[in-house]
């Protein structure tokens, strides 16, 4: 089985060195053995580190490479949207298979590459796009294809994960365990990517399309960052009982749609979520006859990502042998994704309020005129310190959204000062 590999870097040369380690135990699984015949990359006299291939094997043209006729299996991870989508294209077109770690583009436009894929009779395996060395896509879209999930949930962002784990066993504030976590390399230079959102909401598109058999892209999804979350927000999920975590979420709707969304989110220090620490990742799946399962591992770093890279190209390879081409895109359910604005969740809102008689019934009515139940009430403090702090029973995110458009207009409270969705 011959494969070109596109792109080299922390993944890439991971992928090099454990074919190169594991050559023996590879033959023997796939029944052939793998023979890299092409990496692409932008800087081929780049040292890197000693990889065990030759000087000649690497190219600087990767579309040249993926046309080439003795190819079989096509490794992509180089990232981003173009020009990787017409590389995979290409590849997959001609018939050759494609392993790809490549979430931003199957995010967007997974549906060009399925049908790539269907048009060349070619197999499209891409577990290492969401959650590094876990095994979690194939036993959705293989595994539980008898069962019917409800629900996933998910810490799928180890930087953001590292960070807000800082923050609650510290007391940090967001600057700070941002600061520390670039300091130990868990936070690239510019973090955007993972404290606003971006990736986790792209692997939210990705579960949530194998998940209920509908196409999901990233445009769908309900994205927002961690930036916003304070130490106070923090303090006062403990004191109820919680933690704060950036949720990845896609469940069924009561009207047989479907939700994908990203947010920060205070969880109950029972839930099976609450105790995943550091830079780690989990998935927390429901089905109606499986129940509920957990997936848990390192969901990034070189290592992890080519352990589930090679997964797939061993899979992608027996197929090859055998002359067989796995199931493709399972899109039949075809389900309305709902908008944010009609989600139903619960509501933790902080409020700085003045210190005068009538403030909590004033807030109560605004509550009760967009029909936003409230389960407990908080009042503490004096003076300039007077702070409420509500925590409402389930409500839609259009009229939670209208209460705080109301409260913030209003004379006796000083400040919205936080807003956070509260998931059981």
């Amino acid at each position: 089985m011959r494969v070109a590999l596109l792109g080299c870097g922390v993944v890439g040369a991971e992928v090099v060195r454990l074919l190169h380690e594991q050559a023996e135990d590879l033959t023997a699984r796939i029944g052939a053995p793998l023979e890299i015949v092409g990496i692409a990359v932008r800087r081929p006299a780049r040292d890197r580190g000693g990889l065990p291939v030759p000087d000649n094997i690497y190219t600087t043209d990767p579309l040249g490479l993926v046309k080439r006729d003795d190819v079989d299996i096509v490794i992509e991870v180089v990232g981003g949207i173009e020009p990787a989508r017409t590389w995979l294209v290409e590849a997959l077109r001609s018939g050759k298979s494609v392993v790809t770690a490549n979430k931003a583009l199957l995010a967007e436009d997974g549906a060009t590459l399925h049908a790539a894929a269907a048009d060349g009779g070619a197999d499209l395996y891409y577990e290492a796009a969401v959650a590094g060395a876990i095994p979690l896509l194939r036993p959705l879209r293989e595994s539980l294809h008898g069962d019917r999930i409800t629900r996933v949930t998910g810490i799928v962002n180890g930087t953001t994960n590292f960070i807000l784990s800082k923050m609650c066993t510290t007391g940090a504030g967001f600057s700070e365990a941002l600061d520390e976590a670039t300091a130990l390399g868990y936070a690239e230079a510019d973090p955007t990517a993972d404290v606003e959102g971006f990736d986790a909401a792209a692997k939210a598109a990705i579960l949530a399309s194998l998940a209920f058999h509908t196409r999901v892209t990233a445009a769908d999804v309900y994205r927002e960052g961690i930036t916003e979350v304070t130490a106070a927000d923090v303090a006062s999920a403990a004191a109820m009982g919680c933690v704060v975590k950036l949720l990845c979420i896609a469940d069924r709707t009561a009207d047989g749609g479907v939700t994908a969304r990203v947010h920060p989110a205070m969880i109950p220090t029972s839930h099976p979520l609450a105790s995943v620490g550091d830079a780690f990742n989990a998935v927390f799946v429901e089905a109606e006859a499986a129940g509920q399962l957990m997936f848990y591992g390192r969901g990034a770093g070189g290592a992890p990502t080519a352990s589930a890279v090679l997964g797939d190209v061993v899979a992608v390879a027996r197929n090859r042998i055998s002359g067989t081409v796995s199931r493709g895109e399972s899109s039949y359910a075809d389900l309305r994704v709902q908008p944010m604005g009609e989600v139903v969740t619960r509501y933790h809102i902080s409020l700085d309020v003045a210190d005068k008689a009538g403030v909590l019934a004033a807030v109560a009515g605004v509550f009760a005129k967009h029909s936003v139940s409230i389960s407990t009430v908080k009042q503490s403090g004096r003076g300039n310190d007077a702070v409420l702090v509500v925590v409402t029973h389930a409500a839609t995110d259009a009229a939670l959204a209208a209460t705080v458009a109301e409260l913030r207009g209003m004379d006796m409270v000083r400040e919205v000062a936080s807003v956070m969705r509260v998931e059981s």
